[in-house]
């Protein structure tokens, strides 16, 4: 069974008020305790809730945005402005009504025209800015991640080599189901973050869900990879928690 806490809120509305109420109690600890609250933000519609509720009172006023560092779980190969990209996502939910520093915010470059080299120059940045955990690993205060219908997290998708990787902290990866190019933060460190958040809702994820709790599949989701050192939550609406037993909702 896979390990962490498991929440399960009516809606995806509940959901995202939830954590938006965990992301306030863990930045006010983190900045009493270390000065900083480092962040890695999750893509997807999921978490565009949370950052709206964030950039709204009463979540704005609570959150000691001049302590906070922003940055991102992965990113899809394209400019800044592009639909698709996680970091306009983020800037036109959260960035754009919040009083944050912009230099505290981390983007990756999506539109560089080699992703490793993109992905090589953020782990230089995680590394001269991140606390180290005991092992040596950059260390995180709270990582977001949502979970796809093929059990894949951040850019890590099943079948790609970067689920190997056990050196480097972000790498570059071609997801050929996809024909695209994304940068993504590695299994080592989500491992060692202190906080795991996964927000996931939706019934076409509930099957999934299912197999990720109580199944053994042959190889492991993705999901399934991370063994993390610190404190792991699944958030979950109903629709995505639907086909689990009765013993784990309670």
């Amino acid at each position: 069974m896979l390990v962490g806490e498991l929440r399960i809120h009516p809606d995806p509305e509940a959901l995202a008020r939830a954590v938006a109420e965990r992301w306030v109690e863990l930045a006010a600890e983190a900045a009493r305790a270390r000065g900083r609250f480092h962040v890695a933000l999750a893509g997807g519609s999921t978490p565009r809730r949370l950052y709206r509720l964030l950039a709204e009172t009463p979540y704005r006023e609570r959150i000691p945005w001049a302590q906070v560092h922003l940055w991102f779980g992965d990113e899809r190969c394209v400019p800044p402005d592009h639909p698709e990209s996680n970091y306009r996502m983020v800037r036109e939910s959260l960035l754009d009504r919040v009083p944050i520093p912009p230099e505290q915010v981390h983007r990756m470059e999506g539109e560089a025209e080699d992703p490793a080299e993109a992905a090589t120059r953020y782990a230089r940045e995680l590394t001269s800015q991140l606390p180290l955990s005991a092992q040596g690993v950059v260390q995180f205060d709270l990582i977001l991640l949502g979970m796809g219908t093929d059990g894949h997290t951040a850019s890590l998708f099943p079948g790609t080599p970067v689920l190997r990787e056990r050196a480097r902290l972000v790498e570059a990866v071609h997801v050929e189901r996809l024909g695209r190019w994304r940068i993504t933060l590695t299994l080592p460190v989500i491992d060692h973050a202190h906080h795991v958040l996964f927000l996931v809702t939706g019934a076409e994820k509930a099957a999934v869900i299912r197999e990720v709790f109580i199944g053994r599949p042959s190889p492991p989701y993705p999901v399934q990879l991370i063994q993390p050192r610190g404190q792991v939550e699944w958030h979950l609406d109903e629709a995505a928690a639907a086909e689990l037993p009765e013993e784990l909702r309670r």
